[in-house]
């Protein structure tokens, strides 16, 4: 038996902690873990075994932090599946302050550690980590068990076991991949690892209640990832599906679902294959089935659908921001991406025209320049272009399509600074470094910068001041200087004025509304 006893590392209020377990309330799931003195498990606030006394309670608020105390995970509500927070005790968005550096430096630590490793590339230590963050191991030790409880190394262990416990549990994968896809360097090692802080060989995971589930289809990999209500699934689908590309991707309104099609690099190999994810807005939860072709690069496709959803996002956190001022806004969600230069393609085609002209223009390149790929899944039928095939595009091909020359121009360098490795458009990309390279690029200004890293680099700060739709909805449009006004009002909803652009946006009528830049 564990002793229960106080921690530093536990939530400021554990009272009301023990309130939103006892009513499994889901808004609360990966904002705290609750360990079990009596049994030794650790549990996601929305758990449904039966609730524990208050006395054999524990409260930490990092997954990490339970299981440096010497709690396992439990097997029924499955902390791996929980969603992610920022930063613990971060609710109300300090994290993103610059008052405080070593919260920051903790929480892009973390952050780093939570993204899957690149395909092809080693695996995050802790010192390839201090190097990334350009400081010292022995500053981030300090620096991060300060903030969080734990030391980098436990976290990225716990990381790591968390992301094998998901794979063993909801996929067929062999056991030796499981261990390469999460990040470890041999199959002895994991091997120990699991042993040693579960308890458990990791094939006894599969003889679990929930590694049975048996899905409508069998056709590919099934995962689940949770996330945290209210979410507005139907804003989410019109969003995307008024963006949506033929042959690329297929919303399903009715459904609750959408499909599309990606391509990710695992070392020299390209990987391609589609997605597809479900809504089960009873269990808070997305069902994702994924193609075989991408089993080799499951972790970053489960992490970009994360982003592509805004799987992570704390709507509480967020809603006590910006609710005053978007009272309807509470359920939406930051629209991401899959495929980070796909999105900056997209949103230099869409400059200063309506989104049906920028799709139509999308389409075009789609169609000519993206590679066929053969689905099971009814519309998805091509590959977006690869940055290596625009770079090779020519001027003529390109101007067939209706992309006149500045676009041209601004498409081909982003697509030779990818390609050359000089530019990520990816979660983990440094954001204001980022959108400065982004500006030294022809034909990209502030607009299209913010716009990309609102969505690609799902910034939630991100501000396109100068967005049409964007003063129309503040209701500054005729004002002498509409992007100084907006940006002055958007001062009141940092750090999440993300978020509020998009809440911004659907105020607006849906089939008078513009989304344009004035680039």
């Amino acid at each position: 038996m564990i002793p229960c006893m106080n921690s530093p590392d536990t939530p400021d209020d554990m009272d009301a902690c023990y309130l939103a377990l006892k009513a499994h309330d889901a808004r609360f799931d990966g904002r705290f873990f609750t360990g079990v003195t009596s049994t030794g498990i650790y549990c996601r606030p929305v758990c449904r075994v039966r609730t524990p006394k208050r006395e054999n309670c524990r409260f930490f608020n990092l997954a990490a932090q339970a299981e440096h105390a010497g709690f396992r995970p439990c097997l029924r509500c499955r902390p791996e599946l929980a969603p992610r927070q920022l930063m613990p005790g971060m609710s109300t968005g300090k994290a993103w302050s610059m008052q405080d550096a070593s919260a920051i430096l903790a929480t892009q630590a973390a952050a780093l550690m939570d993204a899957p490793a690149p395909s092809g590339l080693p695996a995050m230590t802790v010192q390839r980590l201090a190097l990334r963050l350009g400081i010292s191991d022995r500053h981030l030790r300090r620096i991060f068990e300060a903030q969080m409880g734990v030391s980098p190394l436990q976290y990225l262990q716990t990381r790591r076991l968390l992301s094998a416990k998901q794979l063993l549990t909801d996929t067929s994968l062999a056991v030796a991949q499981v261990a390469e896809l999460s990040g470890f360097a041999s199959v002895r090692r994991f091997n120990t690892a699991f042993v040693t802080h579960y308890g458990l060989n990791p094939t006894q995971l599969r003889h679990t209640p929930e590694s049975q589930h048996t899905p409508a289809s069998k056709e590919g990999i099934h995962v689940r990832l949770s996330y945290r209500p209210p979410y507005d699934v139907a804003a989410m689908l019109h969003f995307l599906a008024t963006r949506q590309i033929t042959g690329l991707e297929v919303m399903d309104p009715i459904n609750a679902s959408l499909g599309k099609t990606m391509a990710l690099h695992n070392g020299q190999h390209l990987a391609t294959g589609w997605v597809q994810a479900r809504w089960d807005e009873a269990r808070c939860r997305v069902n994702l089935q994924v193609s075989d072709a991408l089993a080799e690069v499951l972790p970053q496709v489960i992490a970009r659908v994360r982003a592509l959803l805004d799987l992570d996002a704390d709507p509480q956190a967020i809603n006590q921001v910006l609710h005053n001022h978007f009272p309807q806004g509470d359920g939406l969600r930051l629209p991401g991406t899959l495929d980070g230069f796909e999105l900056a393609v997209r949103a230099v085609l869409g400059q200063q025209i309506t989104v049906a002209a920028a799709r139509t223009l999308a389409e075009r390149l789609v169609t000519h320049f993206g590679e066929p790929i053969v689905t099971p899944l009814a519309g998805l039928s091509r590959l977006f272009p690869t940055p290596q095939a625009l770079v090779a595009a020519s001027a003529d091909a390109l101007g067939a399509l209706g992309i006149v020359k500045q676009r041209q121009a601004a498409i081909q360098a982003l697509a030779r600074a990818v390609t050359s490795g000089e530019l990520c458009l990816d979660t983990v990309a440094d954001v204001p470094s980022t959108m400065a390279q982004l500006q030294t690029l022809p034909g990209i200004g502030d607009w299209t910068a913010n716009y990309i890293a609102m969505r690609a680099l799902h910034w939630p700060d991100a501000f396109p001041s100068g967005d049409v739709a964007l003063h129309k909805a503040l209701g500054v449009r005729n004002t002498p200087l509409p992007a100084k006004a907006a940006l002055t009002a958007s001062h009141a909803w940092q750090p999440w004025r993300s978020y509020a652009v998009i809440r911004a946006w659907a105020t607006l009528p849906r089939h008078t509304k513009p989304d344009k830049s004035t680039q």
